[in-house]
């Protein structure tokens, strides 16, 4: 199932609702249909950054290799696209939502 996220800031966003979930629970929100508003979209930022850097360093110690392995790591169309990488265009729509005093919906 599709998500699409609208604001008068950015062009409209689509994602699967699985890849969503994770980033709409960080801010409090329902996976259905909500609203980011104005004045939450800072807060939303500031999490989602978080949120960000945190998923960088996980993945980055996973990708750490092990003293006794000689796995090579999967690469191209194999590679897991990361959570980093699913959220960028989201924070990005939050960014320009922020500046121009805009909100983010979905589900409507």
């Amino acid at each position: 199932m599709l998500i699409t996220f609208k604001s008068k800031a950015a062009a409209e966003l689509v994602m699967y609702k699985i890849h969503a979930k994770p980033i709409l629970d960080l801010f409090g929100k329902n996976i259905d249909q909500g609203i980011i508003t104005a004045e939450e979209t800072a807060d939303a930022i500031t999490k989602l950054e978080a949120a960000i850097a945190a998923s960088k360093r996980d993945q980055a110690q996973e990708n750490l290799p092990a003293d006794d392995s000689d796995e090579e790591q999967p690469q191209g169309l194999a590679a897991k696209v990361t959570f980093s990488t699913r959220a960028f265009p989201l924070l990005e729509m939050l960014k320009k939502a922020n500046r121009t005093k805009q909100f983010v919906m979905w589900g409507v």
